[in-house]
Order: structure tokens, then sequence, then C-alpha cells
């Protein structure tokens, strides 16, 4: 039988090399994914405004060029549920969103469904806790609730309609 006089194991310079080449590809990938994960939010963004963007535009070809409104809460039934040529619950227009306004996607205000209803032109309004987004029932303009700039430099609350 032979007998091993010596042990078989890593040195302690082969162990950091492998420490140092898993520290440089950790520090070329992370960063990497963090930008992907902020890009699928601004995606996110522009989908989401879209699709209430075609809600609003659907609403107003329906009921004579009438946006939906004047305030949050009836902004949200006009828009879930069926209405008549008036806006009123009952009639054969509508629904245009299912579940109602999605969560925003990205700033400070992330995960909140709420609207401001501006009587003019829509704006980013500070100190608004739950109210993701801001709507115009004059112009049937929406926009997201946050001045954040994205990778490009563009402000997320000037995002074009599509």
């Amino acid at each position: 039988m032979k007998v091993r006089s010596g042990k078989r194991a890593f040195s302690l310079v082969e162990l950091v090399i492998v420490v140092v080449i898993i520290g440089v590809i950790a520090a070329i990938a992370v960063p990497r994914i963090s930008r992907g994960a902020k890009g699928a939010g601004e995606s996110a963004l522009r989908g989401s405004l879209a699709s209430m963007r075609n809600a609003i535009d659907m609403y107003a070809a329906e009921h004579g060029g009438t946006f939906p409104g004047p305030d949050d809460t009836e902004l949200l039934r006009q828009l879930t549920t069926k209405t008549d040529a008036f806006g009123v619950a009952g009639g054969n227009f509508g629904p245009y969103l299912r579940r109602g306004f999605p969560p925003c996607p990205v700033g400070v205000r992330a995960g909140d469904t709420g609207v401001i209803v501006a009587a003019a032109v829509p704006a980013v309004a500070e100190g608004t806790a739950g109210k993701g987004w801001v709507y115009s029932s004059a112009t049937g303009e929406i926009i997201v609730n946050c001045d954040d700039p994205d990778d490009s430099g563009v402000v997320t609350n000037t995002y074009d309609k599509y």
C-alpha cells in the first residue's frame, strides 16, 4: 500500500488569484445589471403612458370630445366602467382600463397608482403621497408625477406620447 507524504491543496496564491478574478468580473457585471433594471422601469413607464393615453383618447372619441374627469374618483370610474354618452354609469361605452391606473414604475413614487387631476396643464406636484400620475381634465394629457431624468438625460415627465 502506498502512503502519500504530501497533501494536495490549493496554495494561498492560487486562492488570491481566483478571488481577484471574481472581483473583476463582479465590478464589470454589477453596473450593467443595475442599468438594465433602470431601463426596464423607463420602458414600463413608456408602455403605461401609452396605454393610459390611448384609453383617454378612446373615451374622448366616444364621448363627443369630452375628456374624463373632473376629479380623480370620476376619472377612475369613467375609465374602468361602462358609461353612456354623458359619462354616466350604465351605458354601452368602455371600459377603457381594466384594472385602473397602473403603478408608477419610476422615481420616488414607484408603485403609486393615484392620480392628481389638474385643471390646466399637468405638472409634477411635491408632497403628494400615493399619487403617481398627473392628469389634466381640460386637455386629456397625463404625465408621470416624477421629474427624474432617465439614462439619456430626458426628464421622465416630458416623455412624448409614444
